[in-house]
């Protein structure tokens, strides 16, 4: 048979095993309609073009797709072999803490309660025991369970309270029983994989001083299928206080929760969450470790919180009431709201005198877009201490030299002429250094404002302490996401996250939804404190002249030990590139490859290990979908 006749017949039996394998044809219709009512048109064309980057033929009739259930098979399973490197491990290990379980039970389902405590009998690492308390069951069927599994292993402790506490008191019950240095929380219906324990362990060996250990989770269902895994990044206290970033496995050090006192009775349902949020207020971050791996099933069953977050909505109450709690003794002044998504925002509150700020806008021939920029500017803008400062890169058109003489009869507004050739960067470093204002705001002229507020939440965030710099979110004019925060290394250097997605789609686990930290943003709308901007140098005029400065800028600010935080709350249109047009038209293309070239050689090893994106997922699309292979080491 001819080569293009065997080829077809190969796409053709591709295809057929493919719409099997997603569920069929009405499967497949009902996700690609899910899709694209998620991501858009964009996201369903990245969607196809990933599975069939990653799909792979292993033999005529088995077809391997790019799913979480291949990829575990592929990279989160480990063999009879692992398992002997694992215990080698740990018979090297310098430390073999004993680690205390906590379950607190109240008449479980006996199949699950059975898989929970199983799921920790059987875990690699051996020096654990489980502390059950169970809050006065009266099912027989459930206390038999205890009953069994005390007499069969004495690793396992349980208590039996007289009187229903729920859960904080029953978990503060199976505290007092424990003996370990670290408390791992567990839910009795849920699961942990055989290495959890083990990786707990190694890293408290690599973090002697680790006191708070947080690992990425999934969940699984009544059928023991696992799915939706969240891939987390590391510590990032302003998406902490949007959602339970911590959650599971939890693992704390036992003298910080007997500090701090343990659970407290009145945030049942975000019980957790409150633990967590006093454990920090008692530690550094340095302390605060993330495991990049799926530690815990979160089983999903008709009454879990897995299934829906509805099921328990005191919950949401408890965990506002918590975070705002945390904020008054930190001595912050906000307030916290829960979000239609069941996460959370917290408001900071601006001071009585507000920090003035400089708005600096290079320019050159942009009539249209120029005054499309300053109308919505000084139209919808709230925030009253500003200034426009206009960088007029050289313009000649009769048109724009006339809407910037209009334009400078505006109090707010300075026109500042900079006629060397294009430099971004030098451009902006000469504006920051002519402003007497406190902070910065970098703009594009092709940005337009859509939340009149913008401004006072951008300063919002750029007051608290430890902030470098704050970004904005970014829409085209389709209303689809342009900029939702920085990702390093997608396409080497870095892109942009949830890039293309509908502007109100919440994103990866509500990311594009909530406020958080990057490694970087843009500066087509970035606010810094002037004192910073000069403190880190300014952006790099000699080698980032018009691309990455401002990633480069983000990522010396961050090496200096500030935060960059991306907030959703202050949106803009950004006719993206209108100005200067596509950076990688020919003229431009061999200036970009160089500044790829420089930012890859100075920030390489950053560049592949971004913290606020996890090594599990891709980077070869901005949509979170998972990498094939995870940048993770395995080696034991």
């Amino acid at each position: 048979m001819c080569k293009p006749i065997n080829k077809l017949l190969h796409k053709i039996r591709f295809i057929v095993l493919l719409i099997a394998d997603l569920g069929g044809p009405f499967s497949v219709l009902s996700k690609t309609f899910n899709n694209i009512r998620k991501a858009g048109l964009g996201g369903l064309k990245a969607k196809i073009s990933y599975i069939f980057l990653h799909a792979r033929m292993a033999g005529d009739d088995v077809l391997v797709i790019p799913n979480y259930k291949n990829w575990i098979e592929k990279y989160a399973k480990f063999t009879p072999d692992d398992v002997l490197k694992m215990k080698e491990k740990i018979g090297s290990f310098q430390s073999r803490p004993l680690i205390s379980v906590i379950m607190p039970t109240y008449n479980s389902n006996p199949r699950w309660l059975k898989e929970a405590i199983e799921s920790v009998r059987n875990q690699i690492y051996p020096n654990w025991e489980l502390c059950i308390a169970d809050d006065a069951s009266t099912k027989q069927s459930h206390l038999k369970v205890l009953y069994d599994y005390q007499k069969f292993d004495s690793r396992i402790k349980v208590l039996l309270r007289k009187e229903n506490g729920h859960i904080s008191e029953a978990s503060n019950s199976a505290i007092e029983i424990a003996n370990g240095d670290f408390l791992a929380l567990f839910d009795h219906d849920d699961v942990l994989p055989p290495d959890a324990l083990f990786w707990v362990a190694d890293s408290i060996n690599k973090n002697p001083q680790a006191a708070i250990i947080y690992s990425d989770e999934d969940k699984i269902d009544m059928k023991g299928k696992r799915l939706e895994p969240y891939f987390k990044c590391d510590w990032n206290y302003s998406l902490f206080l949007s959602q339970n970033l911590v959650s599971h496995l939890g693992v704390f050090r036992t003298d910080v929760v007997k500090t701090i006192g343990g659970f407290r009775k009145g945030f049942e349902g975000s019980q957790d969450y409150d633990l967590a949020l006093r454990a920090i207020e008692l530690v550094d971050e340095s302390q605060i470790v993330h495991i990049p791996r799926a530690l815990y099933q979160w089983r999903i069953h008709p009454d879990s919180t897995a299934k829906s977050s509805g099921k328990k909505p005191y919950a949401v109450l408890s965990a506002r009431k918590a975070i705002q709690e945390h904020l008054q003794r930190k001595h912050t002044d906000a307030t916290v709201e829960i979000l239609p998504i069941q996460m959370y925002r917290v408001k900071f509150q601006l001071p009585e005198k507000k920090p003035s700020v400089s708005i600096i806008i290079p320019t050159k021939n942009n009539k249209s877009v120029l005054e499309k920029c300053i109308n919505s500017l000084i139209s919808k803008t709230t925030y009253p201490y500003f200034e426009v400062l206009i960088v007029d890169n050289g313009s000649d058109e009769p048109e724009t030299l006339e809407l910037l003489k209009a334009l400078s009869d505006n109090r707010k507004i300075r026109i500042v002429k900079d006629a060397r050739s294009f430099n971004f960067s030098a451009i902006n470093n000469q504006a920051a250094q002519q402003s007497d204002d406190e902070y910065l705001c970098f703009l594009n002229d092709d940005t337009e404002i859509i939340s009149s507020d913008w401004l006072g939440e951008m300063m919002s965030q750029a007051i608290q302490p430890g902030v470098g710099a704050v970004g904005a979110k970014l829409l085209y004019p389709d209303g689809t996401l342009q900029h939702g925060g920085v990702i390093l290394g997608i396409g080497g250097v870095c892109s942009h996250a949830h890039k293309g997605f509908p502007g109100k789609d919440p994103g990866y686990f509500s990311r594009a939804a909530l406020v958080q930290e990057f490694s970087a943003v843009t500066a087509a709308c970035m606010l810094v404190k002037k004192t910073i901007f000069l403190e880190a140098g300014l952006f790099d005029e000699v080698n980032l002249a018009v691309a990455f400065n401002d990633i480069d800028f983000c990522l010396r600010i961050r090496a200096a030990g500030y935060r960059i935080v991306w907030t959703p709350y202050s949106e803009l249109y950004h006719h993206e590139s209108k100005s200067r047009g596509d950076d990688l038209t020919q003229e431009n293309e061999a200036r970009f490859r160089q500044e790829v070239s420089f930012m890859m050689n100075k920030w390489g090893d950053i560049l592949k290990k971004d913290p606020a994106y996890s090594p599990n997922l891709t980077l070869e699309s901005e949509d979170f979908s998972l990498a094939w292979p995870p940048r993770i080491d395995n080696s034991l």
